[in-house]
């Protein structure tokens, strides 16, 4: 199990994923919007407008809120009956976490300059010395 104070925000009119407890660099929670239609599209999600979802054992603490205006109440998560969180979302999230972190990592390093502001250049082994090895793999606290 994941940390337990980790939560969740799945908006899906904006096919958005947001991870409480990842931060940016202005202290605000990492969210990416995930690509895949297929995905989206599934009837189970259906009427659903917004998940919040903490990754405990608790279910009284999760909520499927349902579009206003639909047929149905808000549910819990497990009262909703939609299968495993972490692998329909949090994974997902993980995913494009690893794939910012990668891109952040090749950036780094692009506008490097000596005291006289001339561009230069380092080996991936300079990189890495400076700021450790390109990431292969996240998995979410």
């Amino acid at each position: 199990m994941a940390n337990a104070n980790v939560k969740w925000t799945v908006l899906f009119p904006e096919k958005r994923i947001t991870c409480q407890g990842v931060k940016n660099p202005a202290g605000w929670p990492v969210t990416y919007k995930i690509d895949n239609d297929s995905f989206w599209s599934d009837s189970k999600w259906q009427d659903i407008h917004v998940i919040q979802f903490i990754d405990d054992s608790n279910d009284h603490n999760d909520c499927v809120e349902m579009v206003p205006g639909t047929f149905g109440r808000n549910k819990t998560w497990a009262e909703s009956s939609l299968g495993d969180f972490r692998s329909q979302f949090i994974d997902k999230w993980d995913v494009a976490h690893l794939a910012q972190l990668q891109a952040d990592w090749d950036a780094d390093g692009e506008n490097l300059t000596d005291e006289a502001g001339n561009p230069i250049s380092e080996t991936e082994a300079e990189k890495i010395s400076r700021i450790g090895a390109r990431p292969t793999s996240y998995t979410s606290p």
